[in-house]
């Protein structure tokens, strides 16, 4: 049978225990992610960035616990609000940044911008921009690992949106009929673009999906970087046991608009202080100095440390080629390569 929370409200039963250490690499990884999207949108507004952008700013606390709780082998495949799931996984903000910019020395050359990362290096699938493809995308990576016969497993996130997909019940089906080794991710921030959950469906608690599958699925509390760790390290065991898929929803919340171009007036400003009131920056950072893990000045050197890297990496993009006309002709699959194709 599933197992199954008992509410919305429900968090996974097992805790691992957290070290000093691994509370500052959470802090320093969210804040980076912060300054970064906050740049990011600076940038936006001075036509340095341009096209699609999506900042990931209020949901850091769901990339920091990721990344605590997985290995450097296992992949990540998500949509396109992912600069920060993308630094998460170890692509510099220089790399970052310049991509945004749509300079050669982005992560993907200035071809993929905003909503296509994408780094072999770490094992990192994308930013996917269209709603839903990278669910089946990750069941098939997941079914590589099987087939390799690896202990690796395939994160695979998606939105509150794009669980309303019909792709997301055929990865799935097939995931729980194979046992793939894919740990799917709702990060519900509460808005598919401007339409809340509660308009989309009559089960609001996205969790449950799971249950048709008797997939193992849960709710957790997304704007704690600890509730996010331990419930993925109980789902990886899981699936590192080859018992199949796991399914968790991560309630969080998007301080900002869907996009640059949203203003977000389908939220109420009540709403949106509740949880700025909980956020996980300033939530960790208050506890580190209340139970006296680090002191202020501790703090303030993280700080310091993350706009030079921050302002590095405006500095680094903005001094970087375009590139060359001849890379249209790069990176692709062309038809005299591949003579079959047509």
């Amino acid at each position: 049978m599933a197992t199954v929370a008992t509410n919305k409200k429900a968090k996974s039963k097992k805790k691992t225990a957290v070290s000093k250490k691994t509370y500052m690499e959470w802090y320093t990884l969210m804040l980076r992610i912060r300054k970064f999207e906050e740049r990011a949108l600076m940038m936006y507004g001075q036509q340095k960035i341009r096209g699609f952008c999506h900042v990931y700013i209020g949901q850091e606390a769901v990339a920091a616990g990721i990344e605590s709780a997985i290995t450097s082998n296992d992949a990540i495949v998500t949509a396109y609000r992912q600069h920060g799931i993308a630094i998460g996984r170890g692509v510099s903000c220089d790399g970052a940044m310049a991509e945004l910019y749509g300079k050669e020395t982005g992560v993907n050359k200035g071809k993929g911008g905003s909503m296509h990362f994408f780094s072999k290096e770490h094992n990192y699938f994308g930013g996917n921009g269209i709603v839903g493809a990278q669910i089946p995308i990750g069941a098939g990576i997941a079914f590589a690992e099987k087939y390799r016969g690896t202990k690796n497993l395939c994160v695979t996130m998606f939105g509150d949106g794009a669980a309303r997909q019909g792709a997301l019940h055929e990865a799935f089906n097939m995931s729980m009929a194979w046992k793939l080794p894919v740990l799917y991710i709702c990060e519900n921030n509460g808005y598919a673009m401007g339409t809340s959950v509660g308009r989309t469906s009559n089960v609001p608690d996205i969790y449950k999906l799971g249950l048709g599958y008797e997939m193992p699925c849960e709710a957790v509390d997304g704007m704690d970087p600890e509730a996010v760790h331990n419930a993925i390290s109980k789902a990886a065991d899981h699936i590192r046991s080859g018992k199949g898929p796991y399914f968790l929803e991560i309630k969080t919340y998007r301080y900002k608009g869907h996009s640059v171009s949203d203003p977000g007036k389908y939220r109420s400003k009540d709403e949106v202080k509740e949880y700025k009131d909980r956020d996980p920056i300033n939530v960790l950072e208050k506890k580190m100095i209340k139970e006296k893990m680090y002191t202020e000045a501790d703090i303030k050197k993280v700080k310091d440390a993350v706009k030079v890297e921050i302002d590095q990496s405006v500095k680094f993009a903005e001094e970087s080629s375009f590139p060359d006309a001849s890379e249209l002709y790069t990176d692709n699959y062309l038809q005299e390569d591949y003579p079959f194709l047509t």
